[in-house]
């Protein structure tokens, strides 16, 4: 059973960090990201993801000497792209994850038995250098160490049975370990065997593993919304503006046409309103949720509904446009932000609407995490000028007003 650290990661100020060689693991494909490039080369913030993993290992004081293990096919992206530090070391990386640690391992000069060396996913580009520190510390004291973060949420297997959770954690990287203990489990483990970390192999040949809790905020960039997320930290948790309390309005407006070729209902805010057709659009059209979550990320500065769910990618065709907002939302709560108020108008001669306006501000206030008094939902006509006037569509508009930092009481 491995050993666990509960100090949250904050090593004894007393205690110097020790120095240590650093591995940045890069050769992956990234193909879950769903992307044209692969992850490690996408840029959050304006730099790309692999660069803040290298600048957060490099402006550690304790470093020796680092190695970035990449893809062969990705040597174009990565001139181009990273900002390498002069004395860096780039190793080619294998056929797995093992393999390619092994390549950057092997790599690494001058070291010796008890070296510490720092084995860090690219792919983990918030990872604080406190917790870097005390998983080093750790190392140095038990061999092998790896930053974790316990599991917070309710674990139910396909059979129905829930999993307890008290003892079970995420395991993280940076993973660190004395040189001769890593480059013996690699060394030693069957070939045939798949590891997705060094800590799991270092355990499997033998070695315990000292766990070391870092923060939830060393989260695996992996799939596309955690670009969404990454994005709204950098924006909000980064930056230093976050910190005083900050009052902000977003405006939305979103406008689609009626499909005479299909029958109603037509949703609206979540509703489905009887009518004769429904709204044409690539994910459930609802033109009211598009206006609110365009709104609410103009208000927190983070573009528009198309930037994060493009209707050119296929996954959100015919999607309950409910998981755009939500998603909206949760990076308003990256930022420390809360909705103050929410008012949406819309556009259209028919369908009539008053009766479902109660059941529409419930439906966004659920969605929004707000209270019902919050939520101002109203529709007007166009006195039966332009498209709506004409019965072609309906179009909506909305205001948000956030309140990011400070004391939210």
């Amino acid at each position: 059973m491995p050993d666990i650290t509960t100090d949250s990661a904050s090593p004894d100020s007393n205690k110097s960090c020790p120095e240590f060689h650093a591995v940045i693991v890069a050769a992956g494909s990234g193909a879950r990201a769903d992307q044209n490039i692969p992850k490690q080369y996408r840029k959050i913030g304006g730099i790309p993801l692999l660069q803040r993993s290298i600048d957060k290992i490099a402006s550690m004081p304790a470093l020796q000497s680092l190695t970035i293990v990449i893809s062969s096919d990705h040597k174009a992206l990565f001139e181009t792209l990273i900002d390498v530090p002069e004395d860096a070391n780039v190793s080619i990386g294998g056929d797995g994850r093992k393999d390619s640690v092994s390549n950057g391992l092997n790599s690494i000069s001058n070291v010796k038995n008890e070296d510490i060396i720092l084995i860090h996913d690219a792919a983990r580009p918030f990872v604080r250098p406190r917790d870097i520190a005390a998983c080093l510390s750790a190392a140095q004291d038990h061999g092998a160490a790896t930053l974790a973060a316990p599991i917070s949420g309710t674990l139910r297997r396909d059979s129905g049975e829930y999993v307890d959770r008290s003892n079970l954690w995420e395991i993280q990287t940076p993973q660190c370990f004395q040189y001769n203990i890593v480059i013996q489990a690699h060394e030693n483990v069957p070939q045939d065997m798949i590891y997705t970390d060094d800590g799991s192999l270092v355990e499997a040949s033998g070695h315990s593993l000292k766990i070391v809790q870092g923060s939830k905020d060393n989260i695996k960039i992996t799939y596309p919304e955690d670009f969404v997320w990454a994005e709204t930290y950098v924006n909000g948790v980064e930056s230093k503006e976050h910190k005083a309390m900050d009052i902000r309005t977003g405006q939305g407006f979103d406008v689609h046409a009626f499909d005479f070729d299909s029958k109603g209902p037509v949703r609206l805010f979540g509703v489905d309103v009887p009518h004769t057709h429904k709204l044409k659009g690539h994910s459930d059209a609802d033109v009211g949720l598009h206006a609110i979550t365009d709104a609410l990320l103009s208000a927190i500065g983070a573009g528009d509904i198309g930037l994060h769910f493009p209707p050119s990618d296929m996954q959100w065709k015919g999607k309950d446009s409910a998981y755009f907002l939500d998603k909206s939302v949760d990076m308003l709560r990256i930022t420390r932000g809360v909705i103050l108020n929410i008012d949406a108008t819309l556009i259209c001669e028919r369908p009539k609407l008053g009766e479902y306006r109660e059941q529409m501000q419930k439906n966004v206030a659920r969605i929004c995490d707000v209270d019902f008094s919050r939520v101002n939902i109203k529709a007007t006509t166009s006195e039966k000028l332009g498209f709506t006037g004409r019965g072609e569509g309906i179009a909506a508009q909305a205001i948000v007003t956030v309140k990011i930092g400070g004391d939210h009481g």
